[in-house]
């Protein structure tokens, strides 16, 4: 007897139609969107780029160098006499004006010379007028003997001992006043040093730094030792240096400006004056020193405050821009930076020019995306450049839009067209930034 088995209620003939139709499913989501991945891509062409628009600025191409500030005119004062130092009349940051007393040394010394001299001085002034009464004698006795002579009314002898006493009496005269030189030579040399025992100013200024201290005894017999210094604080100097590799675009009269740490972005603007011809070495890094001035009306500038220098090579006002990455330049690297180089070069003329005054352009192309949304290449003029940007001489308009970098995939999701901004792709031929 056979005994019949429970019904499941499954058959397998209906298992395998059910994993067919996933499957077809499947396949068929995956052919949708593949085509319209390939529908948006090629509706799309732009997404694949970054843009950026051309807009209007101010561009410069500048040398930078780091500097310190030094006052242009400044004396260290010093002591011409030996003797201890009594009072010193000033302070750090007190203003003098020229003549005006700074210090005073001891003067007992230099004083009893002075009335020693002047003591002999009178007594040798005394002492010519009695040999000018000598010489004025010995002139009557010998007139005397001559006019006896000439009447033979006296012996020869007497003639011949009055004339040597005169002689011998307009000798002791000159003597006696070269004397009398002499000393007075002596006793103004005594008097200058009794006026050194006052030390005075020798310029107007302000008093910027004070060396020796009251009752040091001051000795100028091996050196002349140094009490203060005096700073006209109304004119500084910049002083930078700037490498060897930079030096060469530097000219004299160049337009300049530096800013400080405490400034808040003032900038202090002057022309280049020197550039020392003697390098120093760091580091094994050859500096050469470039000076220039800049007026300090307000005393807002202090000594051996840091700047960083800005010296202007080129610049252009106002002017359209476009990224250094956007364009292709259609000469070498090499022949474009000699370009700039002679463009820089003659007067220190703020501006990249050609002999006749014109703006020294070159040759580069770019990528454009125009008003039916396809992207052409169109040649342009190149002016002023620096490390960002350059001047758009000709070939482009203000607000049109050109390739600055292929678009990362983050952009591409963000945004479908790639025209935003955001952080640029791999750029497109070009200087490196």
């Amino acid at each position: 007897m056979k005994t019949a088995l429970p019904h499941s209620g499954k058959t397998p003939g209906r298992r395998w139609p059910r994993r067919a139709v996933i499957v077809l499913a499947t396949v068929a989501l995956a052919v949708v969107g593949w085509q319209a991945k390939s529908l948006l891509k090629s509706d799309d062409s732009t997404a694949n780029y970054q843009f950026t628009t051309i807009q209007r600025g101010d561009i410069e191409d500048v040398v930078t160098a780091t500097g310190t500030l030094q006052p242009r005119e400044y004396v260290d004062v010093g002591a011409q006499v030996s003797g201890q130092l009594q009072k010193i009349h000033v302070k750090v940051g007190s203003q003098v004006e020229e003549g005006d007393l700074l210090a005073e040394i001891d003067s007992t010394v230099y004083l009893s010379k002075v009335d020693a001299s002047r003591a002999q001085l009178r007594n040798q002034r005394a002492q010519l007028k009695e040999r000018e009464a000598q010489l004025a004698l010995a002139q009557i006795q010998f007139r005397r003997q001559t006019a006896l002579m000439a009447e033979e009314a006296t012996a020869e002898e007497n003639l011949q001992t009055a004339e040597a006493t005169l002689k011998s009496a307009q000798a002791s005269l000159e003597s006696l006043r070269a004397q009398i030189q002499q000393t007075e030579s002596t006793l103004r040399g005594d008097e200058a040093n009794l006026q050194y025992a006052r030390v005075l100013s020798p310029m107007a200024g302000t008093v910027v730094s004070i060396t020796a201290r009251q009752g040091q005894t001051l000795n100028t017999n091996q050196q002349a030792p140094i009490i203060l210094r005096i700073a006209d604080l109304s004119v500084m100097t910049v002083r930078t240096q700037v490498s060897e590799a930079d030096v060469g675009r530097l000219r004299t009269s160049m337009q300049a400006y530096f800013t400080t740490l405490g400034g808040q972005n003032k900038r202090w603007y002057g022309k280049l004056d020197q550039i020392e011809p003697t390098p120093t070495t760091t580091n094994n890094v050859v500096l050469y020193n470039a000076l220039f001035d800049v007026p300090n009306p307000d005393g807002s500038l202090m000594t051996d405050m840091t700047a960083q220098v800005f010296f202007i090579v080129a610049q252009a006002k106002n002017v359209l821009q476009i990224p250094m990455g956007a364009f292709q330049q259609t000469r070498s690297p090499r022949a474009d930076r000699n370009a700039a180089d002679r463009a820089g070069a003659g007067a220190g003329r703020p501006q990249q020019a050609s002999g006749d005054g014109a703006p020294r352009t070159r040759k580069a192309t770019a990528k454009v995306l125009e008003a039916n949304g396809k992207i052409t290449e169109r040649a342009v003029e190149i002016g002023v450049t620096n490390r960002i940007v350059a001047q758009v001489v000709s070939g482009l308009t203000e607000g049109e839009k050109v390739v600055s970098g292929l678009a990362s995939p983050e952009s591409k999701q963000g945004n479908g067209s790639g025209s935003g901004g955001g952080r640029p792709g791999r750029m497109m031929g070009g200087p490196r930034i």
